[in-house]
């Protein structure tokens, strides 16, 4: 092989275990300058662990290394942190965002390598007395986002971004880089809008064109179809399948992900139920201020048992709903649960008041990272019910019920699918989806009378996906419990809910049932109100 054909990066043979437990086994793929490479597979399938094999993230280190060979133009590297792969030219914009809120796109694009005026004192106090170029800052930042293509303002503080905006940051950061050569993708879309990850998408395209390498992790196959080159499936710690993109299909890498033939209508086996007469949950004038999604004057009433559906575009509003009413941000308004008011900004009185709620913020809110799956899953329920405690001397003493708590864990473990080496393992060391998994079973070991779940199949794989929307629906459905539904998926909600709520502008723009047709929908989300109010 001449020095022109070699590939830009090569990985032969590679493998990792944690603890004994093998989690790759001898991954070899390779990826060509320009090349836009699809990595898709289950949760817990082992795309992250590769990724931050490559990376030369810490936890590879810490944990003994790693099996096999990385290779850049043909030469073997081995990464000892992320700034050797950086100094390689490899970018990498994680899933979880690490920008400082109260600086701006710009600060945060050159952060650390911001451009320096030296002074006459800089010849005395060396580079401590230099001050910061603002201008050639400004500069190089717009030259980021203008190579990335799309629209960021760089002077918005982080603090106050949409969530689309964040990530379009967190890119621009990493292509202003002037060595960059392959950039590593994790669930770049999971939090865009339809429209922005539509510029996304283009501006991979872009950095393809400019000899820049792309590894596109996602769980949005069509995107896959839409812009890589070719098709890395992964399941339980290996490649299974490596496809050109321009031949395969959304259901042959479902079913190369999963093992088995996944069906989109797989979830819903029963009829929409009709809407009990008693209100469960009446909420009237809802004002919530969370930046980005804003809600302005929510008013809606939830029938008791049933499954609601809250859905809209990106930044409409639909996730401001849950967070304003549980109190994790500034609200106003209204909000009642079985004919008694709920305070607002008051977290507490609605846990007291029976009321969970499944975070689309799985890391920020939902999991206490570095404690054990047992912890994460039977803490709240024993900190606000006293479950899982035994009581000594007439309830002066107190201590936790280990039993239960190993027994409720498991339970939900089995139940839920969750991919874990035991119940003692950390939140942290597990994939995206199964601690999102773990937020769910949290909030069922509440056994609330409502239940809100925002987004909660968010980077969650095609096959988790059915079984997470399953728990959900036969736990409203078995149990009783009421639940509403945040999720940018009309087809997801279409698949569960009773009946849908479309947000636009910050407020309900019409309800309709879960089997009206899909363009319906389409009209509310794009403002065009119903008067179909139930």
């Amino acid at each position: 092989m001449n020095e022109m054909t070699k590939p830009l990066l090569e990985m032969q043979n590679v493998s990792k275990e944690y603890n004994g437990n093998p989690v790759l086994k001898d991954v070899n793929f390779t990826l060509k300058e320009g090349e836009v490479l699809g990595l898709v597979g289950e949760n817990g399938a082992g795309k992250s662990t590769l990724m931050n094999i490559l990376f030369g993230m810490d936890v590879i280190q810490q944990t003994g290394g790693y099996g096999g060979k990385v290779l850049i133009d043909g030469q073997e590297v081995k990464f000892t942190s992320p700034l050797d792969a950086l100094k390689a030219g490899i970018g990498m914009v994680h899933q979880e965002f690490s920008l400082l809120p109260g600086f701006t796109a710009a600060e945060n694009i050159l952060l650390n390598r911001e451009p320096e005026n030296k002074s006459v004192l800089s010849l005395v106090f060396g580079k401590r007395a230099n001050t910061i170029d603002r201008k050639t800052l400004q500069k190089k930042a717009i030259e980021a986002i203008t190579k990335l293509g799309v629209s960021l303002d760089p002077d918005m503080l982080v603090s106050e971004m949409p969530v689309g905006h964040k990530q379009f940051t967190e890119i621009s950061r990493e292509i202003s880089k002037s060595s960059i050569r392959l950039l590593v993708l994790d669930e770049p879309t999971a939090v865009l809008s339809e429209k922005e990850a539509e510029m996304l998408l283009k501006a991979i395209r872009n950095l393809s064109a400019q000899g820049i390498a792309v590894i596109f992790i996602t769980h949005r196959l069509q995107e896959i179809l839409d812009v890589c080159n070719k098709v890395v499936v992964m399941r339980d710690g290996r490649i299974i399948s490596e496809l050109e993109a321009a031949k395969t299909s959304i259901s042959e890498m479902a079913r190369l992900m999963v093992g088995r033939e996944v069906g989109g209508g797989s979830v819903r086996t029963d009829d929409i139920k009709p809407l009990a007469e008693e209100v469960v949950l009446s909420v009237k004038n809802l004002w919530v201020d969370m930046p980005g999604e804003t809600v302005k004057n929510f008013t809606i009433d939830v029938h008791q048992g049933e499954f609601l559906g809250i859905g809209g575009l990106a930044g409409q509003g639909k996730i401001g709903i849950p967070n304003g009413i549980m109190g994790l941000y500034p609200a106003g308004g209204e909000v009642k649960l079985n004919g008694k008011p709920i305070e607002l900004n008051n977290p507490r009185a609605c846990l007291d008041s029976s009321l969970a709620f499944v975070s689309e913020d799985r890391r920020g809110v939902g999991l206490l990272l570095d404690e054990s799956l047992e912890w994460n899953i039977a803490f709240p329920a024993m900190q606000i019910q006293n479950k899982f405690l035994k009581q000594y001397l007439g309830g002066l003493i107190k201590w936790r019920d280990q039993g239960a708590i190993e027994k409720i864990t498991k339970k939900y473990i089995d139940q839920l699918q969750i991919k874990c080496t035991s119940s003692k393992q950390r939140a942290k060391e597990l994939s995206g989806g199964n601690q999102q998994k773990i937020c769910l079973a949290k909030s069922f070991a509440l056994e609330p009378k409502l239940l809100f779940v925002s987004e909660p199949t968010r980077g969650i794989d095609i096959g988790a996906k059915a079984l997470v929307l399953q728990a959900l629906r036969e736990y409203n459905r078995k149990h009783g419990v009421t639940i509403v539904m945040i999720s940018s998926e009309l087809e997801e909600l279409r698949q569960c809910c009773d009946r849908i709520a479309i947000v636009t502008d910050g407020a309900v723009s019409g309800i309709l049932p879960a089997t009206a047709p899909s363009e319906d929908f389409g009209i509310l989300m794009v403002g065009k109100t119903s008067k179909e109010a139930k």
